[in-house]
């Protein structure tokens, strides 16, 4: 059934945006509004609000019943087999609802291909929906706070049962099965994201994706990892390790630890994202590592593990009561190593609430 609180501020940011009507493929969008979504595949299917608030939803035949389960009486549901193709029964629920020649905004799951396809059989201008959609849900309520809490508790369990596990020899790829295995066991209901788990060198690379490298007796390890609990994401990243520190990379854990801290007190509401960045930014350009800082200071995290708001440069959006985000500076020598500490922090009346309980000390792995 589609969430109808959330669907009338919808319905508001279209008429604003001068959005006739909003499409969303499978998506953390659909499930947020549905408490619903499909496995996205190549085939063409979706859910679309005009700013009328009329629902209708199209679909492969065979994923038709679930997705009528999941829409009940809201909305009418319109299904194509594989054999016939999408377009023939998507030109009649556009004749049905009378939207020739209307604004059609899309969510970021929607495929370009398919997009180009229904422009070359109907007359209808696509606009990003990106921003709407994000808008809908950058204000937490009560539940999902508390589900973000929970999520946090558990990306907290799982970083102290890891710090026993990690050892001389494992592969970081071991790192990441048990991961998987402590959430699960824990009673998450999915990851977040892939975990990265990003030894020695490895660690330089901030989105690195392999996991073949041996941990050593002289190493460190930077790991970053999430899980979903009830819709909600956590998402975590501490640097541990092995065997001794350097007084490089002791001197550079500090900056970054700094700069972690200075950014987390400093949240309250009023204060924009721009100033949250630079204000951990400052601190790592002060000590002559700025070009070693790759990424923004944070992003958004809700249903989505990033989302609005982007604690970045250039945004000067106020920070309210009940946005949610992450505060992750880092640090990158290429070739050599890289130190991320990241938290996610909720906005009260009081200032920044830090989820993330795990120490952020230095830990080394004897």
């Amino acid at each position: 059934m589609v969430n109808k609180k959330y669907l009338k501020k919808l319905i508001a940011l279209m008429e604003e945006s001068n959005i006739d009507v909003m499409f969303m493929a499978p998506s953390e969008d659909l499930e947020f509004l549905m408490g619903f979504s499909p496995h996205m595949d190549e085939r063409f299917q979706g859910l679309f609000i005009t700013k009328d608030s009329r629902i209708f939803y199209v679909v492969p035949k065979l994923n038709r019943e679930e997705v009528q389960d999941a829409i009940g009486s809201d909305g009418r549901v319109f299904d194509w087999g594989d054999g016939e193709g999408f377009l023939g029964i998507l030109s009649r629920a556009f004749e049905d609802y009378n939207l020739i020649h209307k604004t059609i905004g899309v969510n970021g799951t929607a495929r370009a291909v398919n997009m180009l396809d229904i422009e070359d059989v109907l007359n209808v201008n696509f606009r990003s929906g990106k921003y709407i959609l994000e808008e809908l849900r950058i204000i937490k309520s009560e539940d999902e706070v508390k589900n973000l809490r929970e999520a946090a508790r558990m990306a907290d369990s799982v970083f102290q049962e890891l710090i026993k596990f990690i050892r001389p020899g494992i592969q970081e790829r071991d790192i990441k099965v048990k991961i998987k295995e402590l959430f699960m066991e824990m009673g998450a209901h999915g990851l977040s994201f892939e975990p990265i788990v990003a030894s020695g060198p490895n660690s330089s690379k901030p989105h690195y994706n392999k996991d073949s490298r041996v941990v050593e007796k002289k190493d460190i390890v930077l790991l970053d990892f999430g899980c979903k609990y009830k819709g909600m994401c956590s998402d975590i990243s501490r640097t541990v390790f092995l065997g001794d520190i350097s007084e490089e990379e002791k001197r550079i854990y500090d900056i970054v630890y700094r700069a972690n801290e200075a950014a987390e007190k400093y949240v309250k509401i009023g204060v924009t994202a721009e100033s949250v960045d630079k204000k951990a930014r400052n601190i790592i350009e002060a000590e002559g590592y700025g070009r070693n800082f790759l990424n923004r200071v944070g992003h958004g995290i809700g249903y989505s593990v990033h989302e609005a708001p982007y604690i970045k440069g250039g945004n000067k959006r106020e920070l309210q009561e009940g946005m949610a985000f992450s505060i992750e500076p880092g640090i990158y020598i290429q070739g050599k190593f890289g130190i991320r500490i990241e938290d996610i922090v909720v906005v009260t009346e009081n200032g920044g609430e830090i989820l993330n309980r795990a120490s952020k000390e230095v830990i080394i792995i004897k």
